[in-house]
């Protein structure tokens, strides 16, 4: 049995709202990381995973629960890489990796002999001088992970580090990193990865948990059993992607995970809307209506065929389910008669069979057409819905369904709103 690095018991953690109401984000998470391996979260955006870093590297206080570091290792042992690079756009390449050995007290000779050292295993040697304006996003964020090894952590905590890249950038980076952690060229023990990506998880983990959300919790564990160095294209590894969306997409047992319901599974007026713009779900129906896939694809296939990114083909695809436009099982989706029909329409044709659609399958829709039928002058504002939306959701979780509902409806033509006067009305919009 390898060494336990890291102990989370029952752990959860809640904010607080403005209307002083608790919103809990996590929900009795329990996980430990062990030496030698590689762990990633996996789920959706918003699931409470980037919280749960947070939370082991001591920036938040769990609401409950414990967080049990080993003997060997503690809180200072454990660094951390962001997504959005953090560098100090006045300091240099070397100054922002010896910034942590500064703020740790290490002799200057030290400090500057580990920084270089860090900044040649990372692939930057040549570039001490340049400042974060002169590098691109790939080397700020090689920088980024320097100046996470120079403090020589054995947990290092990694919060989407490659989301932010373009995606050659992105893929030789994480060849970079898999390289040096096969070699053992680092300092670290463990790793402990967020990501919404199916391939980067099953890619370079040796474990992968799957966040369900809402509140985020660890819904299944998987363990990865394919040898270094992995090849994406063998059976082995396409087998467990496919695995791995089957789960996601027929719920885990959970209708809630990772926002994809269970078939035939009915929303209501508070419940959440996926993200996504008339256009992304228009582009998806073509995309699927056409060779070579008939209104048929494999989840797996289409994501790496897009390029869209884990997280928003998912987004999408719930935005067709939702809508009666596709069904989705065993990681496939399959386009509906109504969808193919969308897809051959003309734009006006294509609206109404949207709006049909709307109407039918989404609650909220239906309630604020009734509502603005009824009201004198046709019309009512904004704070009337996001009032009914806030007594079962988040001041910002409201704000983002009426925000997606008014941009499926606006372009149905179903309803107007006016943010001038934050006003919705039965007019056309451009009365």
């Amino acid at each position: 049995m390898k060494n336990t690095l890291l102990e989370i018991t029952a752990v959860d953690k809640s904010f607080q709202r403005p209307d002083g109401r608790a919103l809990k984000v996590l929900d009795t998470i329990n996980l430990s990381l062990h030496e030698g391996e590689i762990v990633s979260l996996l789920g959706k955006s918003g699931a409470g995973k980037s919280t749960l870093l947070r939370i082991i590297a001591g920036l938040l206080r769990p609401t409950s629960g414990k967080v049990s570091f080993a003997s060997s290792a503690s809180a200072s042992h454990v660094a951390m890489v962001f997504q959005n690079f953090a560098l100090f756009p006045w300091l240099t390449v070397l100054e922002n990796v010896e910034l942590g050995l500064e703020a740790l007290g290490v002799p200057e000779k030290e400090m500057r002999k580990r920084a270089l050292d860090a900044i040649d295993l990372i692939g930057l040697d040549g570039y001490e001088s340049a400042y974060p304006r002169e590098l691109s996003g790939g080397m700020k964020q090689r920088v980024g992970f320097a100046r996470a090894l120079v403090v020589n952590p054995e947990i290092l905590l990694m919060d989407e580090p490659f989301s932010a890249l373009d995606v050659l950038t992105s893929e030789t980076l994480k060849t970079d990193f898999i390289d040096l952690w096969i070699e053992r060229k680092m300092p670290l023990k463990s790793v402990l990865l967020v990501t919404h990506n199916i391939e980067e998880a099953v890619l370079m983990s040796d474990r992968i948990l799957i966040f369900a959300a809402n509140p985020g919790r660890i819904a299944e564990e998987i363990n990865v059993d394919i040898p270094h160095p992995r090849d994406r294209q063998s059976p082995a590894f396409r087998d467990m992607v496919e695995r791995i969306y089957t789960l996601m997409t027929t719920g885990i047992a959970k209708p809630q995970t990772l926002g994809l319901r269970l078939p035939g599974g009915e929303i209501g007026i508070d419940e959440k809307l996926p993200r996504v713009s008339p256009n992304q779900i228009a582009g998806l129906v073509e995309a699927l209506a056409a060779a070579p896939y008939n209104g048929r694809a494999d989840l797996p296939a289409l994501d790496q065929a897009l390029q869209l990114g884990t997280d928003e083909i998912f987004q999408v695809v719930e935005s067709l389910r939702i809508l009666k436009f596709a069904d989705v099982a065993q990681g496939d989706v399959m386009l509906t008669t109504a969808a193919l029909q969308f897809a051959d329409a003309d734009t006006q044709k294509r609206k109404e069979i949207f709006a049909e659609h709307l109407m039918n399958n989404i609650p909220l829709a239906a309630y604020i057409c009734r509502v603005l039928q009824d009201r004198p002058g046709k019309r009512a504002p904004r704070t009337r819905f996001i009032t009914r939306l806030e007594d079962h959701m988040a001041e910002e979780d409201a704000d983002e369904v009426l925000n997606a509902i008014t941009s499926w409806a606006r372009y149905a033509e179903l309803f107007a709103y006016h943010d001038n006067s934050e006003e919705y009305s039965l007019d056309n919009p451009t009365g």
